[in-house]
């Protein structure tokens, strides 16, 4: 395991259509589940947090509700099994911004999406 680890939370509105969004497009599970809070894994590991936006609990808002959601933010998820997301993807009608090409500078397939907050997501395969 690497000495630091990535555990990136997004703050949301509606923290379970997030989730079920990152699920059907990962193919990845709840570890948490509920309407202020979520964790995303993958074989088991967590890949994602998701935080209702309104929500301060222990540590205060994490985000402002007047500026838009997701500005200059990117995901990057590498996956072995690139055909079957983008074949996910598809099946969702997910809102694809770039469909799957060969990024020039990595010489490997990706896809760009927005999930329904206006994250952009990349999924590339390695």
């Amino acid at each position: 395991m690497p000495r630091v680890r990535p555990q990136p939370l997004l703050s949301v509105a509606d923290v379970e259509r997030a989730s079920r969004w990152y699920q059907r497009i990962l193919d990845a599970t709840s570890g948490h589940g509920g309407p202020e809070y979520e964790q995303l894994l993958v074989d088991d590991v967590m890949i994602l947090q998701l935080h209702r936006l309104e929500v301060g609990h222990h540590h205060g808002a994490l985000a402002d509700p007047a500026c838009p959601l997701g500005n200059g933010v990117a995901l990057w998820f590498e996956t072995p099994a690139f055909d079957a997301v983008v074949e996910r993807v598809r099946r969702a009608n997910a809102h694809v911004v770039t469909d799957v090409h060969v990024n020039p500078n990595a010489g490997h397939r990706e896809i760009w999406l927005r999930d329904p907050d206006g994250y952009l997501v990349v999924v590339a395969e390695p």
